[in-house]
């Protein structure tokens, strides 16, 4: 019989802002490039050669800490579909142990999933003079990984059973979202403290549309 253990008491918490901070990212309003000639782009670039670098997709190391840092928000938003496979297997509780600060956090008030959507979207991703495109690439793609989370969501809330067949599919269901959160999380973060762009199933190419 598993331990008992912190993690196993996260249950997702209603937030007013449920759809709102995972609303489509087309909504929200677009960006206006000006028309620059091919003779002012090439004086540009040739004056900013450095920083047109950094705006590449090589990292510094700050740039590669705060890169790894985004997919934890993803993670803890979804950290209860890991229930099921926290009891069966202590392992991962131990596993997981380091995070229960950052869990006991994030879910310290059901505001924090929106603010911390609306931040990374608007002070990051839409922030290219403040940070690199390897940043907020990263801080897109967390977005819309924690945005998928609406659809097992949904499902939960429309037919939440209580047992039979229906209770095994929801298990399973669950099991497979906290998998994939928790693997997204562990190579996401490993590509980024090695300088690398993670490109997640589902969401990169998303991502990538959205980062000018």
């Amino acid at each position: 019989m598993a331990t008992s253990s912190p993690l196993l008491f996260f249950s997702p918490k209603p937030s007013p802002f449920f759809l709102l901070h995972r609303r489509k990212i087309h909504d929200l309003p677009g960006l206006r490039l000006p028309n620059v000639s091919a003779r002012s782009r090439r004086g540009v670039l040739s004056s900013f050669a450095p920083r047109a670098s950094n705006n590449g997709d090589a990292a510094d190391p700050p740039d590669r800490l705060i890169s790894a840092a985004f997919y934890l928000y993803p993670f803890l938003d979804g950290i209860h579909y890991g229930r099921f496979v926290l009891a069966q297997f202590p392992a991962f509780q131990l596993l997981l142990q380091p995070l229960v600060p950052a869990i006991h956090l994030f879910r310290s008030s059901p505001l924090t999933p929106s603010l911390l959507f609306f931040t990374l979207y608007f002070a990051v991703v839409r922030n290219p003079s403040s940070f690199s495109r390897f940043v907020r690439f990263n801080s897109m793609q967390a977005i819309v990984l924690d945005i998928l989370l609406i659809f097992p969501d949904l499902v939960e809330r429309t037919f939440n059973p209580k047992d039979g067949i229906g209770l095994e599919l929801l298990q399973s269901l669950d099991s497979t979202v906290f998998l994939f959160l928790l693997v997204s999380l562990g190579y996401a973060s490993t590509s980024c403290f090695l300088g690398q762009i993670p490109r997640l199933p589902l969401v990169a190419e998303a991502a990538e549309k959205r980062v000018m």
